[in-house]
Order: C-alpha cells, then sequence, then structure tokens
C-alpha cells in the first residue's frame, strides 16, 4: 500500500482497442483509484472502462487534450488524490513504469515527475519516434530550458504524475484545452518554483497509438513559441499574464 493516495488519471479518446492493454500493464497496487475521462469518444472506449470498474466521466462534446487533462485532475482532487498520475490508455508509454514514476512523489522529493524518452536518446528512436518529432523535441527544449532557466531532457512527454500540491494551487483552468497544455504546466511549475524530476522511459509508436498529423504538430510547435513570449512578458514585467501569476507556494519565499 502506498503511504499517500494516488490516482490514476487516463484521458481517453477513442482508446477502445488499447485501453484493456494499458490496464493490464499497471502494476497490482501501485494505484488506488483510476480515472477514466472520455473526450467524446466514437467508439466504446466508456463501455468498455465501466465493464472493468473504473471511474468514468464523458464530456458530451470533445474538449481537447487540455481540456481533458483539467477535468482528470479536477476530479482526482475531489476523489482525495495525493498524487495523480496520467497514464495514456493508448498503450504508447509503458504503465510497467509507474511505480518508477511515483517513487520520487511518494518520498517527496519533488512535486512533479515527467517521464521522459529523451534521456537515452536513442531510445525514442528505437521506439519509432519520426525523425522530425525527434528534431523538432531537441530544438524545442533547448528554447525551453534557455527560456525557463531548467534542464529538462524533455518537455513533450505525456507521461506526467504531480502531486496535490501543485494540482490545486496552479490555475490550470486558465491553460489551453489543446496539447499546449502540457507546455504552459511546465512554465507555471517554473515560475511558481516547484520541483520536477525526470526518470528515463521507453516509448512506442504503432498503428493504435493516438498521433498527431505535423500540420498540428506544427501548430503545437509554434504554441509552445507562444507560451515562451508570454512567460518572458511576464517575467520582465511588460505585461501580466493571468495563467503565470505566482501562487502562494512556501518554496517561493
Amino acid at each position: 500500500m502506498n503511504s499517500k493516495k494516488v490516482i490514476a488519471v487516463l484521458p481517453a479518446y477513442n482508446a477502445a482497442k488499447t485501453l484493456k492493454l494499458t490496464l493490464d500493464d499497471i502494476p497490482a497496487g501501485s494505484v488506488d483509484e483510476i480515472i477514466l475521462v472520455d473526450d467524446a469518444s466514437s467508439d466504446n472506449t466508456v463501455e468498455l472502462a465501466k465493464q472493468y470498474g473504473l471511474h468514468v466521466f464523458v464530456h458530451e462534446k470533445n474538449k481537447g487534450y487540455g481540456g481533458n487533462q483539467k477535468t482528470c485532475y479536477k476530479k482526482a482532487l475531489e476523489m482525495g488524490a495525493d498524487i495523480a498520475i496520467m497514464i495514456h490508455p493508448d498503450h504508447q508509454y509503458n504503465p510497467k513504469l509507474v511505480p518508477q514514476m511515483l517513487a520520487p512523489l511518494l518520498n517527496e522529493e519533488c512535486d512533479a515527475v515527467f517521464g521522459s524518452r529523451m534521456i537515452h536518446k536513442r531510445d525514442a528512436l528505437e521506439g519509432g519516434m519520426p525523425k522530425y518529432k525527434f528534431v523538432a523535441n531537441i530544438i524545442l527544449t533547448k528554447i525551453e530550458n534557455f527560456i525557463l532557466g531548467l534542464t529538462l531532457a524533455e518537455y513533450h512527454s505525456g507521461f506526467r504524475a504531480y502531486s496535490k500540491k501543485a494540482l490545486s494551487m496552479l490555475p490550470l483552468q486558465e491553460n489551453s484545452d489543446d496539447f499546449v497544455f502540457d507546455t504552459e504546466i511546465i512554465a507555471q511549475l517554473a515560475i511558481n518554483k516547484f520541483k520536477i524530476k525526470e526518470i528515463p522511459i521507453n516509448t512506442k509508436y504503432f498503428k493504435d497509438a493516438s498521433n498527431i498529423s505535423l500540420k498540428r504538430s506544427t501548430e503545437y510547435g509554434l504554441g509552445i513559441l507562444k507560451t515562451m513570449v508570454k512567460y518572458k512578458l511576464h517575467q520582465w514585467g511588460i505585461k501580466k499574464i493571468k495563467q503565470l501569476s505566482s501562487v502562494n507556494n512556501p518554496a517561493n519565499e
């Protein structure tokens, strides 16, 4: 048993083909509850999730990846989570690594843990990451580290875990409902001096795993750069950005 209540959140969209694979690979006893938030899927994701005994919440209209995460974390906090770990139900990230992801948070070493495919870069390519995404990942990460003053190996992995303190204090509802949510929350963590740790993970790209197109990837990249500009404008006091406002975090004192 964990010393803290751990809730796994699964942001789902048409995940029926891979949901069971994902659930089967979550180590027994590593999480206390599992929430699935369905973002208006057109398949039978919801029916399957209910059959598997998950706590299921359904968006009547598609809200996007960021919008899905907002619901995930809101519901996790309402259910008393001390830690929320996001596991994509498309089985692209390896759920067997959940205990390693949770360990730094259970030991109170940090406020967020990111699984990084780029600590050992060869693993990303061997897992099938398209080369254009591999190169873009490296370039964008260098820019983000420079702007935010961090030293992360990767900003773009969706395998993440957060403490209750981070999730309850950060203004997550101010963030995008799209994919850039993942970068905006890192900017919020950075400006509020929350501690982030990374662990190396492997990943795999395959037919049934969710994958965004080159066009959407380009839009995502531009969204990241826009977020970095907003961060600097806020940091320099040129324009106050509500989502980047400092919170009452003891680490800031």
